[in-house]
């Protein structure tokens, strides 16, 4: 049983990665978010309490490090002033950042981790199958797999988890669902 006290409660950073190099983390979702909400560099910048020249470094950083865009920027003029949005990319970075955030304070928040790492599952929300195709993206991978019943099970993992598990079309894994998301374990 872990104990915890007040003054001493379980935490940790996360951050996601693109081939060992850190993407985002906290402080890069909190800017995206700022953009996002605001659609300006400018209005995001002073919303997260940064300098709009620190904000323009770190999302250069970003976009350098998974090699494509993940902001997109307007510039303004005589009518009226620029703006900012996030690429199709920056949103699904933002989306996953906020769902392995989640996940972790969740796991955090238990105050006996001690049945976590030997876990037992229900039989109903564990299902065998066997994986049929694996598109691994910058971030995620998506990875297709064809129960033994007529059916197939779609579930979009991080890439890095399948390069751990050396999950590969052919391979017999379990599919475990949970009420909001669909993992593989092999």
């Amino acid at each position: 049983m872990m104990l915890t006290h007040k003054k001493h409660q379980p935490s940790c950073k996360v951050w996601i990665e693109c081939d060992g190099k850190p993407v985002i983390g906290k402080g890069g979702a909190e800017i995206l978010q700022g953009i996002q909400s605001e659609k300006s560099l400018t209005k995001a910048a002073e919303k997260v309490g940064m300098s709009y020249r620190y904000v323009w470094n770190y999302i250069q950083k970003i976009e350098k490090a998974v090699g494509e865009p993940i902001v997109n920027t307007y510039k303004g003029g005589k009518t009226g002033g620029g703006g900012a949005e996030l690429t199709d990319l920056g949103k699904k970075l933002l989306a996953e950042y906020k769902q392995l955030e989640g996940y972790l304070s969740m796991v955090l928040s238990e105050t006996d981790m001690s049945g976590v790492k030997n876990m037992k599952l229900s039989a109903r929300n564990s299902l065998k199958g066997k994986v049929v195709s694996v598109e691994k993206g910058v971030i995620t991978a998506k990875v297709k797999v064809e129960l033994t019943v007529p059916t197939k099970i779609t579930s979009v993992i991080t890439k890095e988890a399948v390069e751990d598990l050396d999950i590969k079309e052919g391979d017999e894994v379990t599919v475990v669902v949970k009420s909001t998301e669909v993992m593989i374990g092999k």
